[in-house]
């Protein structure tokens, strides 16, 4: 998501994490944890997305956490009346080292569970899947375009793919996804592990998964699906490649049901 659209997602994220379902244990208001480890000042970036919650009249509080923190059933208490969770963006290899296999995560999947919100923006986005992009390849440093992160192949072995958080199953979620010109990088991820769902979210987009499952694209782009599930791909050892892959280019409004395979583009 992209700074002008940040603040709508977090008016967002807001109202979500106030609504009954969420908010049945903290007397009817949100009270979301921003959590700030991916960015490198995590400090500052977490006062500063807990300050517009607030404008938006969450109560808001900055977990702020080493591993150290993450692994003591104290702070994961802390968790135990909130009703959203936010991720900030920075570098997703920062935050998910802290929080995998902790009590802290736990609590968190269990707000989650019991109806809480969980969002994030870029990679707090990318680290909701339990299949994450490091953003590295191999061999590191093979890059082109403008933001010195582009993937020029698709090929076995170059994107590394270690777990994430997992808040979302059976996908690989990317993000800044049109923009910065990122479809190798899914592409090769997504042949490579043809049972995972490709989910490349643009900048100024969301994507929201509700309590049902079904998902449903939000903002000013699109999200782009990746889907090898039915795909026949060429053998191990062989250059990488498949046909009858699936590809959904889907704008504001348009659902999908990842379940079911079930897709519709807005009216």
């Amino acid at each position: 998501m992209q700074v002008r659209l940040l603040p709508r997602a977090l008016a967002f994220i807001a109202l979500l994490a106030a609504s009954p379902a969420a908010a049945q244990q903290s007397r009817g208001h949100a009270r979301i944890a921003v959590v700030p480890m991916a960015s490198g000042d995590g400090q500052a970036s977490g006062d500063e997305k807990a300050a517009q919650l607030r404008d938006f009249g969450a109560d808001a509080f900055v977990l702020l956490l080493t591993r150290a923190l993450a692994e003591n059933a104290t702070t994961a208490r802390r968790l135990d009346d909130a009703t959203g969770v936010w991720f900030t963006g920075g570098d997703q290899t920062l935050l998910a080292p802290i929080l995998r296999d902790t009590p802290t995560l736990a609590a968190m999947k269990a707000r989650y569970r019991a109806g809480a919100v969980v969002g994030g923006t870029s990679a707090g986005a990318a680290v909701m899947s339990d299949s994450m992009l490091t953003g590295n390849q191999h061999p590191p440093g093979d890059t082109l375009g403008y933001y010195g992160d582009e993937f020029p192949t698709i090929a076995r072995g170059v994107i590394e793919v270690v777990p994430g958080l997992g808040f979302v199953s059976g996908v690989i979620l990317d993000q800044h996804f049109v923009r910065r010109e990122r479809h190798n990088r899914l592409f090769a991820a997504v042949l490579e592990r043809p049972a995972l769902l490709g989910v490349g979210i643009d900048e100024s987009t969301a994507l929201e998964i509700g309590p049902d499952g079904t998902w449903t694209v939000r903002g000013l782009g699109v999200v782009v699906l990746y889907d090898a599930r039915a795909a026949q791909l060429t053998l191990a050892g062989r250059a990488l490649g498949a046909i009858d892959v699936r590809v959904h280019v889907l704008p504001a409004g348009s659902r999908f049901d990842p379940r079911r395979g079930r897709i519709s583009l807005p009216p």
